[in-house]
């Protein structure tokens, strides 16, 4: 079955600026593209007012909307959701029901990495991943499953990079080779060459009450056993939600350091 086309808002690079990046941003369970782009641009800023869009002008920001599925829970509700749960408390209780929307979630995610890459003249090192809470999750299955082409120059095959916020990590405890068995896609790597070389952001807030911290160090403990190269960031405060201000202000400066600044190769991404 071929991957569903998502509808996506997108925020254009500002006039003047350029295109020389693309944020592919996975909005939580229960959202909507439009209300998680209006919260993250409009309310989510650093001590000064800031936003992501006004620090990076030049990036393309996409918002993809999830399609609304079936709560087994909840038979009469259609939730907008990247893959169904039982229990959000326990994502253990069952983990079967995950499967299905995962899957067919990262294979859409996929097409719009390619599609994105594509309009920066096959610069996959220039496509960033992103995600909140179940957006987070999903993002990085998508990481783990992603086939990136050869480099012509044989630089090393990575993303941009990835930044995650109040995530956690469906079928966790798993080897990287088992994680990609469970969604069972096509065109997998057999190898953790993206993954290697792939620099991730990862935050969450200790008093986060619908992800618990200790779910997000779990997916953090995965990230480094599969050789991310991981940046964790821990806030007393914040809740469920990208920590502001401090949050917005260490993503910016990782942003600047992992993904316009690197240079990996002999390529200045």
């Amino acid at each position: 079955m071929a991957p569903k086309d998502l509808d996506c808002k997108v925020i254009t690079p500002q006039e003047g600026a350029g295109h020389t990046h693309t944020v592919i941003f996975l909005h939580g369970r229960g959202s909507s593209a439009a209300r998680f782009l209006h919260d993250l641009m409009a309310i989510t800023t650093d001590s000064r007012g800031r936003s992501f869009q006004d620090h990076f002008p030049s990036v393309r920001w996409v918002f993809p909307q999830s399609e609304f599925r079936p709560s087994a829970r909840f038979p009469k509700a259609m939730v907008p959701q990247w893959f169904d749960t039982w229990n959000i408390a326990d994502l253990s209780q069952r983990e079967e029901l995950q499967t299905q929307g995962l899957k067919e979630s990262v294979a859409s995610v996929r097409v719009i990495v390619e599609r994105e890459a594509g309009l920066l003249g096959g610069r996959w090192d220039r496509v960033v991943l992103a995600g909140v809470s179940q957006g987070g999750a999903t993002a990085a299955h998508a990481l783990f499953n992603l086939a990136v082409p050869e480099n012509e120059d044989g630089a090393p095959r990575r993303l941009g990079g990835m930044m995650t916020f109040c995530s956690r990590m469906p079928f966790p405890g798993r080897s990287l080779a088992e994680t990609r068995v469970v969604l069972e896609l096509e065109n997998v790597p057999a190898d953790d060459e993206v993954i290697r070389n792939t620099p991730v952001l990862w935050q969450h807030c200790v008093d986060d009450p619908l992800v618990g911290i200790e779910y997000g160090r779990e997916l953090k403990d995965a990230l480094l056993s599969f050789g991310a190269q991981l940046e964790w960031k821990e806030y007393p405060e914040g809740g469920h939600w990208i920590q502001t201000p401090d949050g917005i202000e260490d993503a910016v400066v990782w942003f600047k350091d992992k993904v316009l600044q690197v240079a990996d190769a002999g390529r200045l991404i």
